[in-house]
């Protein structure tokens, strides 16, 4: 079999795929086994793969593949959202580049070009993340308008209707000028601009004064219906009861009294305009005040406005700023910082706007959720973000559901003309039977009532994913929702913190009555070096294919893994996928170097082989005991960082050198055997990091039946493991550096012999031949006294002296051995400093005091020895 001399991701990572997808070893079918689930964040249907998109899925199809290798029934549920804003967007502007405009279609035709657009555009993503080596069961995608999705979420808004929880009103809401609909507060950046705070007055009726007011929307004064003062500021005393003039329009409004006004804003004196300010609003209810809302739903002024009627809002303060100058009304401008909201979808400046909305009660749906969480039913990854859940949890406000959009979920609540009763069906059939209830006319026909325009808040159908993915809503009782729910792991983003995970728990007590998911890993924000969230609106986001062409899906997913603990940003340069591709190579040359060994049954294992066989195995249970409690504290950062280690430094740097035959010399059957076994076992833990090199070298390495799978295979577990033979070697590597060091500063050849000699205190010299091996020295005494004229080592198992003859520098060595002295005195000090800090000792785990301890005694008998060895080198 001709191996190729570099590994290329390319070839490899198509053909595994498709051989996956063939054998069909992402399919899952509830059976006996213990499942193990993961719902995708459903990306949208508009999306494209990005640098989140790669960590968050990297990390998903990790835990999929180790579940699926820890013999349980693993099931990756992928799909897509529908992402009603972003996509109507999309669609509009479509439409506008081939000169269509949407207020000239019906709201059936413009569907037709969105279902249109989803066909062309909405599986991008889905099909660039195989590329990654997502192992999602496809055959269970889901759309979250797909037939099945909808009716589950038109039968949940009818359910919390029907039970008091939905309710229709006039409310102040979050207004998104250019997508045209309301938003809730979560869909609201707020954000520090530079404005400008105008100082304007307003004439007293009946006198020849003014009070002068502050705002930074002096636009806005063209709706004012009242001016208001705080009843304890002696400055407006004699301004109760008495009214004014609104600037421009010469609305004559009444000044109020109340203490919601800060007497240090400004002037201490407010204006007032109920339709496009929720305090105002407030005001306005509780001082029974006219409003009057001089915006369209577009940001241009209205026929209310008076003036500047079809100019767009800030145009319109540009003109009326200039107007009241030109009347003498503008007393003065300051520059001002002031935090402003932006839509979160278009970044187009939130308009604060009265409108008949739909809204869910959400403080009872909250209760379970907060409780669950804070008493780790529900676990966060990482506990940090508990207080902020807490925050949102216990300030929910009333959810705005309705979206002025035709693409999603229409609202299913009909109007019966000629009335202003409606009623809320799952269908136009039910409805019409309600109708004729509520209406007592059993004659009334579907012609006769109007269904809602507006759509569901995309996020209403997300809810419910993990529940709907299963047909839960429609079929509460169904093998899947039975044997899948609730899932194992989310992963998902912080910021959707509220908007989607808190939500998903409401839905999941709501509807299932338990929690639908037991652990929340939370990643960071993937940035750039200066600390830039990565974006292409900054351009400072590599495209993820392009990094997985230049350095194959492994390097990727390895680079993105790192060095990105749950919670923690990702600053990502491309030296990580790089690092990752490195590694990649270093396991393929390994496979390549076993792979060119021969055996020979007749040889029998070298000494120093079998050392090194007993301590590796020990070393790899070691580092199997450590992954397994880094994957159970989710610190998969440690896991995979572990894994590397174990292969590139304990494998390939050492075990591979010491039992590997010299050049053109053949191997004996147990060495090789052994190796190759401990090389198989380094694949099975690295599989789920790094699946096509690991899938590849399964197969090359030893024969393997048709249609099996390193991903089938059972992941290494957690066996007992020799402390002492693993610390032995320890001491081992000590050694065999000092002999490198010293051949490296006295400039000796490899290539000649070197004798060394041992004045043992631990040391065994069952390690001599594996010393000798990567050393090449012609033999290893026992010596009971320091030895004169020779490079020295004082290792925690003894005294070490390689003899120099006329090499020897005994000013050079003792330097040496201060410069090594005062590190080692400082290392007992850091160690000391820990013992001695009692909140360190009570709280410690009994292995971490253990591991101190023993630093304590190293260091001190270290210490001795170096002391003695400096008095007896100053001597001489």
């Amino acid at each position: 079999m001709e191996i190729e001399a570099k590994y290329n991701p390319r070839q490899v990572e198509d053909k595994w795929y498709a051989y996956w997808l063939k054998h069909g070893f992402f399919r899952s079918q509830p059976d006996n086994r213990e499942p193990y689930t993961i719902v995708i964040p459903p990306p949208n249907v508009t999306g494209v793969l990005h640098m989140g998109h790669m960590l968050n899925n990297t990390i998903q199809d990790l835990l999929i593949r180790r579940a699926r290798m820890s013999g349980k029934n693993a099931l990756w549920v992928p799909g897509i959202d529908h992402a009603s804003i972003a996509t109507e967007a999309r669609v509009v502007a479509k439409l506008k580049s081939e000169g269509i405009e949407k207020k000239d279609l019906s709201r059936e035709e413009f569907l037709k070009h969105a279902w249109e657009w989803k066909r062309k555009h909405g599986g991008i993503i889905l099909e660039q993340l195989k590329k990654l080596g997502a192992s999602c069961d496809w055959e269970r995608t889901k759309f979250t308008m797909d037939d099945d999705m909808s009716e589950s979420v038109i039968k949940v808004f009818v359910d919390l209707y029907n039970k008091g929880k939905i309710y229709r009103g006039v409310r102040m809401v979050n207004w998104d000028p250019y997508a045209k609909t309301a938003l809730s507060d979560e869909e609201v950046i707020y954000r520090e601009v530079k404005s400008k705070l105008y100082y304007v007055n307003y004439k007293i009726e009946g006198e020849d004064s003014f009070v002068t007011i502050a705002t930074t929307r002096p636009e806005t004064i063209l709706g004012d219906t009242a001016v208001c003062v705080n009843p304890n500021d002696e400055r407006y005393h004699h301004l109760k009861g008495k009214k004014v003039y609104v600037p421009l329009v010469n609305r004559l409004v009444p000044i109020i009294i109340d203490d919601y006004v800060d007497m240090e804003f400004g002037t201490g004196c407010l204006k007032i305009t109920p339709a496009h300010d929720i305090n105002d609003y407030e005001l306005g209810i509780k001082h029974n005040l006219e409003v009057i809302d001089i915006f369209n739903d577009d940001g241009t002024l209205n026929a209310k406005a008076q003036l500047f009627i079809g100019e767009d809002r800030f145009k319109a303060r540009e003109l009326v700023v200039n107007q009241l100058k030109h009347e003498g009304l503008l007393a003065k401008e300051e520059d001002y910082v002031n935090k402003v909201g932006f839509s979160e979808r278009t970044d187009a400046v939130i308009e604060p706007r009265l409108s008949m909305q739909w809204f869910l009660k959400m403080k009872d749906l909250a209760k379970p959720a907060l409780e669950n969480v804070l008493n780790d039913n529900i676990r966060l990854i990482p506990s940090k973000f508990k207080n902020t859940y807490r925050h949102w949890m216990e300030n929910v406000k009333d959810w705005c559901l309705s979206r002025q959009l035709w693409w999603g979920h229409r609202i299913p609540a009909y109007y019966i003309r000629g009335t202003n009763e409606f009623v809320v069906a799952e269908t136009p059939e039910l409805a019409v039977e309600l109708a004729r209830r509520k209406t007592n006319d059993d004659s009334l026909q579907l012609s006769e009532l109007k269904q809602d325009e507006d759509v569901l808040d995309t996020w209403f159908s997300s809810w419910l994913w993990p529940i709907s993915v299963f047909d839960g809503i429609r079929n509460p009782d169904n093998a899947d929702i039975r044997y899948y729910y609730p899932t194992n792991d989310l992963i998902t983003a912080p910021e959707i913190l509220f908007f989607w995970v808190a939500r998903m728990i409401m839905a999941g007590y709501e509807y299932r009555g338990v929690k639908p998911f037991h652990n929340v890993y939370l990643t960071g924000i993937v940035r750039d070096n200066i600390r830039r969230k990565m974006s292409k609106s900054l351009g400072n986001s590599p495209d993820p294919l392009m990094l997985i062409e230049k350095y194959g899906a492994d390097g990727v997913r390895v680079g993105m893994l790192l060095c990105s603990p749950a919670g923690n940003d990702l600053l990502f340069d491309e030296s990580l996928p790089e690092q990752g591709r490195n590694f990649a190579n270093k396991i393929w040359n390994a496979f390549r170097l076993i792979k060119s060994w021969k055996a020979d049954k007749n040889l029998k294992p070298s000494d120093a082989a079998q050392t090194a066989i007993v301590w590796f195995y020990e070393k790899l249970k070691q580092g199997i005991a450590e992954v397994e409690d880094d994957f159970e504290q989710y610190r998969i950062s440690e896991a995979l960082m572990t894994i590397y280690k174990l292969f590139w430094d304990e494998f390939s740097s050492w075990f591979l050198e010491i039992v590997k035959p010299d050049t053109g010399q053949s191997i004996d059957s147990y060495s090789l055997n052994a190796t190759v076994d401990i090389f198989e076992t380094l694949l099975k833990l690295l599989h789920p990091f790094m699946p096509f090199i690991t899938e590849e070298i399964w197969h090359l390495i030893n024969e393997r039946p048709s249609g099996t799978s390193i991903m089938n295979e059972k992941k290494p577990g957690i066996k007992p493991y020799d402390k002492d033979k693993i610390a032995e070697f320890e001491t081992v590597k000590e050694i065999v550096s000092f002999i490198r060091n010293t051949r490296t500063e006295k400039q000796i050849s490899r290539k000649e012999k070197l004798v060394l000699c041992v004045k043992p205190a631990t040391y065994k010299n069952i390690y001599n031949p594996v010393i000798i091996k990567l050393c090449n020295l012609s033999d290893i005494k026992t010596v009971h006294a320091k030895l004169e004229g020779a490079a020295s080592f004082i290792g925690t198992s003894g005294e070490f002296y390689i003899p120099l003859g006329s090499l020897h520098d005994h000013d050079e060595e003792l330097k040496k051995l201060e410069k090594e002295l005062v590190y080692m005195k400082g290392f007992l000090e850091s160690v000391l400093k820990k013992l001695n800090n009692e909140k360190f000792v009570s709280h410690a785990p009994k292995n971490v005091l253990e591991t101190e301890y023993k630093k304590k005694a190293d260091a001190e008998a270290k210490i001795k020895s170096l002391e003695e060895h400096i008095k007896h080198l100053q001597i001489e």
